[in-house]
């Protein structure tokens, strides 16, 4: 018989909003979340869940073991929030001091427990295990690479989803594609050095300021005419830091960037590029350059079996138009990108915004006015247990 996952999990909805408020109302940052990792735990006390957790992360894995002895999914949910503080008004807006969940795990963390709780409850139904990957750190701080160094995830499983809403586009709507999904995502740091002298008298000093404007405009036309655009690099100077008054020239300059890319060949090839660039200008000027690269999320690409099983899946439980292949990746990154690299899976998106809404005038991802409509959680959760019924039983079988 075809489980009627939506069902059943909008009739968990209520206790799905109940536990996202409470998080949202408590953010935590970074590796170590111990209120909300408390909070899954009581959400899913006494199912037949094995608990795992490591000694570098609050992080939490749940296993469901089906009464099949076949193939294991993971399912995962990410845990923390970001630095900014929250400006939406609502009544469980967060208690935490420049702390905000304006990206949504909140959400992630209670579908992933309705998951859980619709999945146990069909667990003679199941051929075989399922991973309920809790992940701190996403934001930047690489939650599922420590995670995955920590052995909380071994063996490895045959696959991976993940879900990640977006509040500014159309409500229910699952999206997602074969390939690359999310960028790779790595700091640029540019120190440049000159002369500090007298403003009056730049003839006598090394001005670095200049030298790092041109080094910003350079490093435009270097990605429009060395970069490809069918594989395509972001760079983008976020930060320029020089001097301390009007009438001094300083010794340094120091510029603060970021660089996406689509593949890894790209992303090796423009840092060795920008390398070359701006060691060279500086070297024109005189000065000198100390370029520095922070390696950050490697690009998320979903594998093209599990993209078509997303599609499949959410075509059968929620009916046409429930899905929207992606023309273009977005140039954000995630690091559930570390478990891809390892297991054959996909992330999708999906749509949160007001129903009935103008979805494009909704606030994006990051932004302190960010709200998403909390009834699209009952659709990601039906879809993590669909997807994790159907990979069970015939695999990437479309």
């Amino acid at each position: 018989m075809k489980t009627d996952w939506n069902h059943a999990a909008t009739a968990l909805l209520p206790d799905m909003v109940a536990l996202r408020r409470a998080i949202h109302l408590a953010p935590e940052i970074g590796l170590h979340n111990p209120l909300t990792a408390a909070k899954v735990q009581a959400a899913l006390d006494g199912l037949p869940l094995v608990w795992r957790e490591g000694p570098s992360t609050t992080g939490l894995v749940a296993t469901l073991q089906g009464s099949g002895n076949g193939r294991t999914v993971l399912l995962r949910g990410d845990t923390d929030a970001l630095p900014l503080t929250e400006d939406t008004g609502l009544e469980f807006s967060s208690a935490t001091p420049g702390a905000m969940h304006a990206c949504g795990h909140d959400s992630h963390v209670a579908m992933l427990v309705g998951a859980a709780r619709l999945l146990c409850a069909a667990r003679g139904r199941l051929a075989g295990t399922v991973q309920f990957m809790f992940q701190p750190g996403e934001e930047g701080h690489h939650g599922a690479r420590f995670m995955l160094d920590d052995g909380v995830i071994d063996p490895l499983p045959d696959a991976a989803f993940a879900l990640h809403v977006l509040p500014n586009a159309p409500h229910g709507v699952f999206g997602g594609r074969a390939g690359p999904l999310l960028a790779s995502a790595d700091k640029l740091r540019v120190t440049i050095k000159g002369r500090g002298g007298h403003a009056s008298m730049p003839h006598d000093a090394l001005d670095p300021v200049p030298v790092a404007c041109e080094i910003v405009l350079a490093i435009q036309s270097f990605v429009t005419r060395q970069v490809s655009v069918f594989d395509p690099a972001v760079v983008t100077i976020g930060q320029i830091t020089a001097g301390t008054t009007d009438n001094i020239i300083p010794e340094t300059a120091t510029l603060f960037g970021t660089i996406r890319t689509l593949s890894a060949r790209q992303r090796a090839a423009v840092q060795v590029g920008l390398k070359r660039l701006i060691e060279g200008i500086a070297a024109a000027h005189g000065a000198s350059a100390v370029v520095s690269f922070e390696q950050g999320f490697p690009v998320t690409v979903c594998d093209a079996r599990a993209a078509a099983l997303g599609e499949a899946v959410a075509t059968a439980t929620f009916g046409e138009g429930a899905w929207a292949t992606m023309a273009n990746p977005i140039m954000g990154a995630e690091d559930f990108a570390y478990v891809l690299e390892k297991v054959p899976g996909a992330m999708f998106f999906l749509g949160a915004s007001e129903e009935g809404s103008d979805w494009r005038s909704c606030c994006g991802l990051h932004s302190n006015h960010m709200t998403i409509d909390e009834a699209v959680m009952a659709r990601g959760a039906a879809m993590h247990a669909a997807l994790a019924e159907r990979f069970l039983a015939t695999g990437f079988e479309v």
